[in-house]
């Protein structure tokens, strides 16, 4: 298998060679081809100096920031640069009424005042070893259905085994659907605090309406430190920690951009599907993504009617609304381009070139009809668990309650050791108190009724939970009103024990598996769970199974049959690089996009007040003097706020540098445009476009809005 790690990518069709612009590559594995056209569009560095094991180099300089986002090592002291809504929910945990950061931003003028994060991380990449023999070799006495269900863990096993003693974290990451396997390395830092945030009318300046599209003006940063012990290795948060002393620091340029530079883009993109079948594909376009659609609609609809009555319930719910509009917007447009790009034809044209080339090979044999067989006994089932998943458990206070199964478990054996009841228990009690301080009733009350009615209404008669609408119907109403629900929801918060931290430590404190099952939360969850894990789940486990076996089988043969060719692996939050232009484009007949916006725009978009397009009355003002210090861009003669690029990015990309030919931090990622929403399956080598924060107008607001300096003084500038 390692003559094939070099280099990897998938397109429309086999026959396609790769696009310069597309392609997620391991950085360590940089084939020949592929430097050489990185060249060709103006790199100037060495392939050492963009990834080296024995050496500092580019790599060194990237994290994975929090729980999935990018960030970059800007100052000799550990400063770090990355996107505000990846900084989002612990700009707001740092926030209050009286404090609001979200709100009125932040920034510190000195060290004393950064504020301790408690929870987050980052990770730096140490080095990535080749286990595809040996995971083969652990896989080979399992038969082919169990596959899907062992491999997590013997993953798991051989990820422990190998990060014992050495105070690292060991990660083994797939690739080409099981034909690879590569593990990863990295070094975790525990303290990091928060050192900058523009107002939230800068850091989400255009709010829902603009995420997604070009033109934007989103000044989307913010700024953290990274803090080690004293003798520069991780340590859990102290007052006597110091700043983390890097191996590399990107230097920053100001020299600005203009259409047609090289950019090239590092970062931890967090999955793609390219390799998806046609039959994945139609899926996802008829069932999974309108399901998810509909569902995150009546949410985000609940939360936002109690954020805007209160800044506290705004500041409380921020993080998570964020992140559900966030994927709401994405998966409507996805699944609109798959449709306009006519990918699931694009796809079964693959298939038909691999069925061509695999003829008289019998391994292949069948393939596609197996496949179909597979999706065809699955599809009835599938809008089912998408409204468990997204609806049901989409109210928090199910969540909650739907999580307290393995407790319920746990407590009915009587054969559980005391030991693991008493961790489990612990465990629990830390989460119920997450879920409290995240918890909103009024919000959560509505999203009840709604996704308990939205169940009842597009989901198969036949695969109800039928005792549990029966008793709805008899107690409390007609099943088509929706006052039925709304009632019904209103009793669950009124009576049940799980939204009280008092009655909720009583119950943990002497467990009782007759009281849990008396509470109507966790009654109503269990409902559902029960009805699903009792009757269809199995059809979701045959699903993965076969697919995993087949989808194995496929990709094996395409890396055969393209061997000759550079390709690429899925994103899977391992470390990439990408590269590109910067470049303007035409989504449309008769409207052509600039590269780049400028304040400009913003001060036409400007409505003070407004929810999405307000702006800091003192960033108008400085507009308006056109103050703009070494920020300037010589060509307006205004702050460039964004632009625009080729790279192939994804999610996790997010806060990721955008460099240029000469490794300097020219802006940060944050965003693809809509008319390419389908890149999670197909690159569109016409339409896509990554939207970058221009790293000029950043520090610009750093300095000029924030009055920050000692920030601009570590860093290394190069005008």
């Amino acid at each position: 298998m390692k003559k094939f790690l070099g280099i990897l990518i998938i397109s429309f069709c086999f026959n396609s060679f790769i696009k310069a612009d597309e392609g997620m590559w391991l950085v360590q594995l940089l084939g020949d081809k592929v430097y050489t056209d990185m060249v060709k569009k103006g790199l100037k560095l060495s392939k050492e100096q963009l990834y080296s094991i024995n050496n500092n180099s580019i790599k060194d300089a990237i994290v994975l920031f929090g729980g999935g986002c990018t960030a970059e090592i800007v100052s000799k002291e550990g400063l770090l640069f990355t996107n505000h809504h990846c900084g989002y929910d612990n700009i707001a945990q740092s926030s209050s009424v009286e404090h609001n950061y979200l709100k009125d931003g932040f920034w510190a003028k000195s060290k004393n005042e950064e504020i301790a994060c408690p929870g987050l991380s980052v990770q730096f990449l140490v080095k990535v070893e080749d286990v595809t023999s040996q995971v083969t070799e652990k896989m080979k006495s399992f038969k082919s259905e169990e596959l899907a269900v062992k491999l997590p863990g013997v993953i798991a096993e051989m990820s422990n085994k190998a990060a014992e003693g050495t105070g690292y974290e060991v990660r083994i990451s797939t690739f080409f659907k099981g034909n690879q396997f590569l593990q990863f390395t990295y070094q975790r830092y525990k303290d990091v605090r928060l050192v900058g945030a523009p107002p939230e009318s800068i850091g989400k300046f255009g709010g829902d309406t603009d995420n997604w599209e070009w033109p934007r003006h989103t000044g989307d940063f913010s700024i953290f430190r990274v803090y080690a012990g004293k003798d520069g290795k991780p340590a859990e948060y102290s007052a006597e920690n110091v700043p983390y002393q890097p191996k590399h620091v990107l230097p920053v340029s100001l020299k600005g951009i203009k259409d047609g530079d090289y950019a090239m883009i590092y970062g931890y993109p967090g999955s793609t599907n390219r390799y998806e079948t046609s039959y994945g594909v139609k899926l996802k376009i008829d069932i999974d993504n309108p399901s998810l659609v509909n569902l995150r609609d009546a949410r985000l609809k609940c939360m936002l009617a109690e954020m805007i009555k209160d800044p506290a319930v705004k500041i409380q719910l921020a993080g998570s609304y964020a992140g559900i509009a966030n994927y709401w917007k994405f998966f409507d447009g996805e699944a609109k381009q798959l449709v306009k790009l006519n990918v699931v034809d694009l796809k079964k044209k693959d298939e038909s070139a691999f069925e061509a080339w695999a003829k008289g090979k019998p391994e292949y044999n069948n393939l596609f009809s197996d496949i179909k067989n597979t999706y065809d006994n699955w599809r009835p089932y599938a809008k089912h668990r998408m409204y468990i998943t997204e609806g049901i458990y989409g109210s928090p206070l199910l969540g909650f309650a739907a999580s307290l199964k393995a407790l319920d478990a746990t407590l009915s054996n009587p054969k559980a050791n005391p030991d693991d009841v008493t961790k489990l228990i612990q465990a629990v009690k830390a989460s119920h108190t997450r879920f409290l301080k995240g918890e909103n009733v009024a919000s959560d009350k509505n999203i009840m009724a709604i996704v308990l009615k939205m169940f009842y209404t597009d989901i198969d008669a036949e695969q109800r939970p039928q005792a549990f609408y029966s008793f709805l119907k008899g107690n409390y109403g007609v099943l088509e009103n929706e006052e039925t629900f709304k009632k019904y929801s209103s009793f669950v918060f009124d009576n049940t024990m799980l939204l009280s931290k008092e009655k909720f430590d009583s119950f943990l404190n002497k467990p009782d598996t007759a009281k849990l099952h008396n509470d109507p939360a966790y009654k109503t969850a269990l409902a559902f769970a029960d009805n699903y894990n009792l009757n269809y789940s199995k059809y979701y486990s045959d699903f993965t199974g076969a697919n995993y076996v087949l989808n194995n089988k496929y990709l094996k043969g395409v890396l055969e049959m393209q061997k000759d060719k550079p390709m690429y692996p899925d994103a899977n939050q391992t470390m990439r690089l990408n590269y590109g232009n910067v470049k303007s484009y035409t989504p449309r007949d008769g409207v052509k996009y600039s590269y780049i916006c400028t304040l400009a725009g913003i001060k036409e978009k400007y409505k003070p007040g407004d929810y999405e397009f307000d702006a800091p009355v003192k960033l108008m003002e400085l507009f308006d003097k056109k103050d703009y210090g070494q920020y300037v861009d010589k060509t307006t003669n205004d702050i460039v706020v964004t632009f625009i690029t080729t790279n192939d990015i994804t999610g996790g990309n997010s806060g990721s540098p955008v460099l240029n030919a000469k490794g300097e931090l020219i802006g940060l990622c944050f965003d693809g445009n809509y008319e390419a929403l389908g890149h999670k399956i197909a690159f569109d080598k016409e339409l896509n476009r990554t939207i970058c924060l221009d790293i000029r107008y950043m520090l610009f607001v750093v300095d000029k809005l924030g009055g920050a300096t000692n920030l601009i003084n570590e860093l290394n500038l190069v005008k």
